[in-house]
């Protein structure tokens, strides 16, 4: 027993003291711990800095001598000092009361150059690179530059271009860096190939998309080039091509972009599914609103029962309804569109609901990825700004807006959540475009006009502040034509679109007599509706007549000659009715346009003239791209004070109705000169078609017209002047045409035959100018 007792009163006693030992440790490491958080120190001393000053990087930490600081602080201290990029390893130690900062300095870039580079000047590769000079160099941050030197190719249709770095040491911490840029070749399109489609043809797709095939001209338009960002929209293109054309079940099933490596060309493969076309079925209107009447609703709806379903009806119904209803008093009423298909009859019925939404406001816009437009030019498409009704359909509408501009690539509105629960942030992501053009025109007329052509310089986006400015120089055999336009499309803060025309020409092709004009037109065109729009001008212009020597005439044109230079004031208003799908090749839809003209604010000129037109595309075909085409037009001319002068009458001729020289139908006297009449009409049918074996690619149509016009009257002080052709007398042609969709612009060639005409008409076979402008 006393062996066992001694035995544990050793064991208790060795417990003891390791108990004792454990609790010295315990308090010596409490101890260590707490001064480690609450240190303070005397001295900061700094190591390793050669370049930086010892004080700027004290600045850049959070300690401070007679300060306590924490581990908390040290790790903050040297996040700091990382931040700033001018050091490529951060150490800090306390010894004592010293607090010793160890540094590394990073190299310092002296300057950056760019080797090999043609086709993306350096500027360009300045603003992609994030290494600077003056500033830190950084090996990650150069690879990272090099990726984006190569992205840039691949925009431009070079793939196969190669970027290396290389960089020299220079005294003092110093580096020189080189990106050596190897181009390659140019990567192409071979081919563009559709799979799937029965009712539109592969040509007919080509040409809703983006994306084109390589031409011997693709140089000029640089459409040619893959990009995967610019295929995927180019599927958002084609399938709402299909959804508005009754299509409803359309789903693109794979889309491949395969490279042939010999040939360093892409394979597109585009594989699609068009499913069932429908037709629109009942279309109702129901309302959980107080207030809104569904049926007084009904009249804003664009969707109609029995037309082809359209995806863009409904959404015009809808967006068409929140605007009625906001302007009533419910800016937060939410419409939603129920369809129903109908797979017997092919046919969907709509009822669009309307409840009220969840009330939200919007908390800002915020604007990125514009690096020239300015933000302003883009917030003025929306027509809510902060602090109005959260509205998801008026922020669709402000997306096709941004995307009508032309100014970007690519637009991208998304939404979050705002600071609070009923707030909404609207990110709107754009990425800028080139938005200057170099067009050229040509004309040829058989007649006295000859060869003409005009070269222009256009921008759409001056500055970034989304103004219009073209400056035009043209020139034939007998003519020379000088042009400059500017328009603000927002006029003091308004969607007014307010500019100005200058213009000077001399036109020698007449018999006999130059004319010499120079004008200032000012103008201001407002919408009415988003189809619907009206302008107002005011005209000023002087016109000189000069005579050749030994040159006699009939009465009035020896009157505009001797009263000679004549001045006109003018004043004019026009409403345009527009519809029309593609202004370089329309496809569907209505132009329509009348204009009302008083000229008597000063000047000679003294009459009221009325002009209009109106033209009507409809596929004939929509698998064979067959498109015809109606119009017709007229106007009359009358004095307001005496007689007209002779250059106030209205002329018509070839570019009306093809087959005869320009001013070549209408009162003539027996030299031979156009007088001009009070009173026309004119009609055109025309089909349009690819032309056959020729690429899609290339442009080129074909097309067969018959054209009709008249023109008669006269309120000219005649004299003795025998005159033919006073009374109405038909005209008509036929004939065929070459349409070219240049990358100039469109251009047309001409063929007219007259197959009822007067005697004293003068006739032109052949014509070339550009295609019909909006």
């Amino acid at each position: 027993m006393k062996a066992g007792s001694k035995l544990l009163s050793a064991v208790t006693a060795l417990t003891l003291a390791m108990c004792i030992v454990v609790s010295g440790a315990g308090l010596a490491f409490f101890s260590t711990t707490t001064a480690a958080q609450a240190a303070v120190v005397s001295v900061i001393e700094v190591r390793g800095n050669q370049r930086v000053d010892a004080e700027t990087i004290r600045g850049n930490i959070t300690i401070r001598p007679g300060v306590n600081f924490t581990s908390v602080d040290i790790d903050e201290s040297v996040k700091r000092l990382f931040a700033t990029g001018l050091f490529s390893d951060v150490t800090i130690n306390q010894r004592a009361r010293v607090l010793i900062v160890t540094v590394d300095e990073n190299l310092i870039i002296n300057q950056i150059v760019f080797n090999g580079n043609k086709k993306i000047k350096d500027k360009q590769l300045e603003a992609l690179v994030q290494s600077k000079p003056l500033g830190p160099y950084d090996e990650t941050t150069v690879e990272f530059d090099a990726e984006a030197i190569k992205e840039a190719y691949d925009r431009i249709g070079r793939s196969e271009a190669v970027v290396t770095t290389q960089v020299v040491n220079l005294n003092g911490g110093r580096v020189n860096v080189a990106f050596e840029i190897n181009e390659g070749g140019r990567t192409k399109i071979a081919s563009i190939n559709f799979v799937g489609n029965q009712y539109y043809s592969n040509g007919r797709l080509a040409d809703v998309i983006a994306t084109k095939r390589s031409g011997f001209l693709s140089f000029l338009s640089r459409k040619d080039v893959y990009d995967p960002d610019k295929l995927q929209a180019d599927e958002e293109l084609l399938r709402r091509f299909y959804y508005n054309r009754g299509f409803a079940d359309f789903r693109i099933i794979s889309t491949t972009a395969d490279l042939d490596p010999e040939s360093n060309d892409y394979i597109i493969t585009i594989t699609l599914d068009e499913g069932e076309r429908y037709t629109f079925g009942e279309i109702e209107v129901e309302s959980t609103v107080a207030g809104i009447d569904a049926e007084s609703v009904r009249r804003h709806l664009t969707s109609r029962k029995g037309a082809v379903y359209s995806a863009e009806k409904v959404e015009e119904s809808i967006i068409s309804i929140s605007e009625a209803a906001a302007a009533d008093g419910y800016p937060f009423a939410q419409v939603t569109p129920r369809g129903n298909r109908d797979f017997v009859n092919r046919t969907i019925s709509v009822t669009y609901l309307i409840d009220q939404g969840q009330r939200a406001y919007v908390e800002r816009i915020e604007i990125r990825g514009n690096t020239r437009t300015a933000d302003y030019v883009i917030r003025r498409e929306f027509d809510i700004s902060e602090g109005d009704a959260f509205n998801q359909v008026l922020i669709r509408r402000a997306k096709r807006r941004l995307e009508a501009l032309g100014y970007f690539q690519a637009v991208n509105i998304t939404t979050q959540p705002g600071s609070e629960p009923d707030r909404v942030v609207i990110i709107v992501d754009v990425k800028d475009q080139a938005t200057g053009e170099f067009s050229i025109g040509a004309g040829y007329s058989t007649g006295s006009s000859g060869a003409t052509a005009e070269i222009g310089i256009t921008e759409r986006n001056f500055l970034g502040r989304g103004q219009f400015i073209k400056v035009a120089v043209g020139g034939g055999e007998n003519t020379r034509t000088y042009t400059f336009s500017f328009t603000e499309p927002y006029f003091l803060g308004y969607r007014l679109a307010a500019g100005f025309d200058v213009a000077k020409s001399e036109d020698s092709s007449q018999n006999g007599y130059d004319i010499e004009t120079l004008g200032v037109t000012f103008r201001v065109a407002a919408p009415i509706t988003d189809r619907v729009r009206t302008v107002l001008a005011y005209t000023y212009s002087q016109e000189e007549y000069n005579p050749d020597a030994g040159a006699t005439f009939s009465a009035p044109i020896q009157d505009a000659i001797n009263n000679s230079p004549w001045i006109k004031s003018s004043i004019s208003s026009s409403i345009i009715y527009d519809t029309i799908d593609d202004k370089r090749l329309p496809r569907e839809g209505i132009f329509a346009r009348m204009t009302g003209e008083f000229a008597g604010l000063g000047g000679d000129a003294q009459f009221a003239k009325i002009t209009a037109r109106g033209s009507y595309y409809r596929p004939l075909s929509d698998y064979g791209d067959i498109i015809g085409l109606v119009s017709v037009g007229g106007g009359y001319v009358i004095p307001t004070s005496g007689n007209l002068r002779v250059f106030d009458q209205l002329f018509i001729g070839g570019e009306t109705i093809r087959g005869f020289e320009s001013q070549g139908i209408g009162p003539r006297d027996t030299n031979g000169d156009a007088l001009g009449g009070t009173t026309y009409f004119n009609a055109t049918a025309e089909v349009g078609f690819p032309i056959p074996i020729v690429p899609r690619d290339f442009g080129l149509r074909g097309a067969v017209f018959a054209d009709a016009a008249t023109l008669y009257g006269s309120d000219l002080a005649l004299g003795a002047t025998v005159v033919n052709g006073l009374d109405m007398q038909w005209r008509a042609s036929v004939g065929t045409s070459i349409i070219w969709s240049s990358p100039f612009g469109p251009f047309r060639l001409d063929f007219g035959f007259p197959v009822a005409k007067e005697a004293f008409d003068e006739t032109q076979i052949f014509r070339f100018g550009t295609a019909g402008r909006f």
